[in-house]
């Protein structure tokens, strides 16, 4: 099996009879092994397909409607990377790497015209994060009207029963901006500056999570940066099958970045899809040494602090609200960082019980709240949000707003981050 399969730089990459010949070696491979059944929806879909084809025997023989049906329902939660036995690094007659191969199809169909205009519009964060708060009040309102979701429906695709984020009229990067360091060096000397990737939904929708990102960090010795320059990390235009336009976007975020992590600075993210983006996807989709320097650099915002605690301990003289028990969602893109239940390590720290829960919110950005998935999206939920509705814990918290949202419309229990736990444990205000 030739190596362009998995490299989006190879202009073979975009090969369709090659894809498709791919695609029926890894059905027959995943219709063998079947141990992704339990995991997002294309594993079950296609199952049943090459059941009712007779067996494993039969797997190349899906329709290309079939196909596309399995591509259209893998909401790229990247799980099964995890947990795959022939994952990249074993031998090459045997290597599978399920969500990339989703990827290249879907890029394949982005350009045929065969993706949802949606998924397009939803895209372009940015454009809609800075208008969304310029008028936030009057946003925040209207996305409560039902005459208005129905039209918002119509248009971007959005189905008119979920609950949306809301938008905060004061950025991240402007309070940011305006304000004066408030570093409380808990020991004995600074720990020096990390830089800071807010993401998208912490610049426009939750600055709150970004305060308390640097109330924390502050209290423990570090200086906060935030490089000018960033975006979105881009991710949504891979949803929407665009890889030139997620390319864009990470270029523009590792020109951003990169003058940081020379400088020695840590890139800290605080949106676990977001940290996955620039650890797995800039390197692949880029190929410079550039991405791969920022990807080294990046940490999701609890694996850096529990990182520093093994060396150099965090402050644990904690004076504010504190909380006896907690469940914790630890999201896909949390576990496929692989790094651990950082954050709830991070929030024992406070004397908590930690409970983790480890099922799909089935959001992955916009592929959850678009019309076309949300029945299907809501089955898959269906399990987390029971285990939050039967918990008995004083406070759920998550690391994935996106995923939080989704726990609150199904659960009525309003989620918050794990660094928020911190802040409020050291009775520091989220400014």
């Amino acid at each position: 099996m030739a190596q362009h399969l998995y490299d989006p730089l190879d202009p073979s990459w975009f090969d369709v009879d090659a894809t498709r010949t791919e695609r029926d070696r890894t059905f027959h491979i995943c219709s063998d092994c079947r141990i992704c059944v339990k995991l997002c929806p294309s594993f079950r879909s296609l199952f049943e397909m090459v059941d009712d084809l007779g067996g494993n025997d039969h797997a190349g023989e899906l329709d290309d409607a079939q196909h596309k049906r399995v591509v259209d329902e893998c909401y790229q939660c990247k799980l099964c990377y995890v947990i795959c036995p022939y994952t990249p690094g074993q031998q090459q007659e045997w290597r599978v790497d399920f969500p990339q191969l989703m990827l290249r199809s879907l890029t394949e169909q982005s350009k045929a015209g065969d993706v949802s205009r949606s998924a397009r519009l939803l895209a372009r964060t940015d454009q809609q994060g800075k208008l969304a708060t310029t008028f936030a009040p009057i946003v925040n309102a209207t996305a409560k009207l039902r005459p208005a979701r129905v039209a918002m429906e119509k248009v971007t695709g959005i189905a008119r029963d979920r609950l949306l984020p809301t938008f905060d009229r004061v950025r991240f990067s402007k309070w940011f901006r305006g304000r004066e360091s408030r570093a409380i060096v808990a020991a004995e000397a600074d720990r020096g500056p990390v830089a800071l990737f807010p993401t998208c939904l912490v610049e426009y929708q939750q600055p709150a999570i970004g305060r308390a990102a640097v109330a924390v960090f502050e209290h423990n010795g570090f200086t906060c940066e935030v490089p000018e320059g960033q975006v979105c990390c881009g991710m949504p235009w891979l949803d929407a099958g665009d890889a030139d336009k997620f390319r864009e976007a990470a270029q523009r975020n590792v020109d951003a970045l990169l003058p940081a992590v020379e400088a020695g600075r840590s890139i800290v993210v605080p949106q676990p899809t977001c940290a996955y983006t620039l650890k797995d996807e800039y390197p692949a989709f880029l190929g410079t040494e550039a991405a791969r320097k920022v990807a080294a650099a990046t940490f999701d915002a609890s694996e850096f602090l529990m990182n520093e605690h093994k060396t150099r301990k965090l402050d644990t003289n904690f004076t504010g609200r504190t909380y006896e028990s907690i469940l914790w969602h630890s999201a896909c893109h949390y576990r496929a960082q692989q790094i651990g239940p950082r954050s709830s390590q991070l929030m024992q720290l406070t004397g908590a019980k930690v409970q983790m829960v480890e099922r799909c919110s089935a959001i992955d950005g916009t592929w959850g709240l678009r019309v076309e998935n949300v029945e299907l999206a809501r089955r898959v939920a269906k399990p987390l949000l029971e285990k939050v509705r039967e918990s008995e814990a004083q406070l759920v918290a998550g690391d994935c707003q996106l995923a939080n949202v989704a726990i609150e419309e199904g659960s009525g229990k309003r989620p918050v981050h794990p660094l928020q736990v911190l802040a409020r444990a050291y009775g520091l205000e989220e400014q």
